[in-house]
């Protein structure tokens, strides 16, 4: 079977608009968490958020390509020129164009346009709304512009699956390029989320923490939205090797599998069946995961759910196993969230220390593992398992280990 590394990564959010800048953050242990900026926080009652700030997209885009690019899109594009840039990938070299994927996560799409649209009609009474609102709004938009950005012309689509479309994103991309569908593949996630409309949404559900993000402590009031995107280069490891290229981890595995009973509330059967299947399919024994990225949304039902999950996937292990949730940081940016958290998988791999669980207080009693409370410690990971756990009773877990 052909293995896949990852050979480039780049990311923008909350913490930082590069990959290098978000991974010193988690490691330092800053929350990026807010005051909402960007809509009108006095219409609503959670006003924090992890936004991506100091944000000009005219530094990134000339005139011509701006008014098409949803600023879901615009952070997927920045993520992947900078994966592309460190992988120092030549897509000139033979059919490597066609011989490239695009597979990209998203959760609700092009949102702020969206949002923009609806408020012109129904707010403003302007019968017409911008001509490009459609190419905008589209959740394939990412993985349209990443296969234009960079003229590739293998297989190439968007990912749908709330909180789990990045890590879905990565299986995809896993499987395509293992069964010789292609040789090279971008694939993450891009999410941009903060819109008035879409935050009243999730007020609605009484998920929103009001303070900020806790997850797994006892004084967690839930989640905290946040935006960006983080794309990686994957490459079948043989081509990798010949080329050269700098192997930063393989991505060893994928566990996906559906709940079938609930939309929002999660199941633990199916967290253990996602996490079985991960390490089944990467071959890892339970002793080589040395860091568990968790879903970790700071939901009063989430928690003590995925608790008990990891303690039933790894018995007696569970316990010794550091565990944290980045989210604490740089906020539950949906369908770009299991992306995100691939930068501080590839970390913890690369620099043999854990992220910490920001903001935490007191452990709760139904949340009784190790995670990582505030400071980031020094630990011997050779292998990561990344969960995401979506509405919807979508179930994603990725395995990346140490290439060897």
């Amino acid at each position: 079977m052909r293995r896949v590394v990852i050979t480039g990564m780049g990311a923008i959010n909350a913490l930082g608009h590069n990959a290098a800048d978000t991974w010193r953050e988690m490691l330092a242990g800053r929350s990026a968490i807010g005051p909402i900026q960007a809509v009108p926080a006095e219409k609503l009652r959670a006003k924090v958020a992890a936004e991506v700030r100091d944000y000009d997209p005219a530094q990134h885009f000339d005139d011509k390509r701006l008014p098409i690019l949803d600023r879901t899109s615009q952070f997927a594009v920045i993520a992947a020129r900078e994966a592309v840039r460190q992988s120092g990938i030549d897509f000139d070299q033979g059919d490597l164009r066609e011989r490239s994927a695009v597979i990209v996560g998203t959760g609700v799409g092009g949102e702020t346009s969206h949002d923009e649209a609806f408020r012109r009609l129904y707010g403003d009474n302007n019968p017409r709304v911008h001509p490009f609102t459609i190419v905008r709004v589209m959740a394939n938009a990412p993985a349209c512009h990443l296969s234009i950005e960079f003229g590739l012309t293998g297989p190439a689509f968007g990912v749908v699956s709330a909180c789990a479309s990045s890590n879905h994103a990565f299986s995809q991309a896993l499987q395509t390029i293992r069964a010789g569908g292609a040789d090279v593949a971008l694939a993450g996630g891009a999410e941009a989320c903060i819109t008035l409309g879409l935050t009243k949404a999730w007020e609605a559900m009484r998920v929103l923490a009001d303070d900020t993000c806790r997850p797994f402590c006892l004084q967690r009031r839930g989640l905290v939205l946040g935006e960006g995107a983080a794309i990686f280069v994957l490459e079948e490891y043989e081509r990798a090797r010949r080329r050269g290229a700098t192997i930063l981890a393989e991505l060893a595995g994928a566990g996906l599998s559906a709940d079938a009973s609930d939309l929002v509330l999660p199941s633990q059967a199916g967290a253990v069946a996602a996490m079985r299947r991960a390490l089944k399919d990467a071959g890892l024994p339970l002793e080589r995961i040395g860091y568990i990225n968790a879903h970790g949304t700071a939901t009063p039902a989430n928690d003590p759910s995925e608790t008990r999950a990891i303690r039933e996937t790894f018995g007696a292990l569970a316990p010794i196993i550091p565990i944290s949730s980045t989210k604490a940081m740089h906020g539950h940016a949906l369908g770009a969230a299991g992306a995100l958290e691939m930068v501080a998988a590839l970390g913890a791999l690369r620099e043999q220390a854990v992220p910490p669980t920001a903001n935490f207080l007191d452990p709760d009693p139904q949340c009784d593992l190790d995670y990582v409370p505030n400071v980031a410690r020094e630990a011997k990971v050779s292998a990561v398992l990344s969960n995401s756990f979506a509405f919807g009773g979508l179930n994603a877990v990725i395995a990346v280990k140490r290439a060897e």
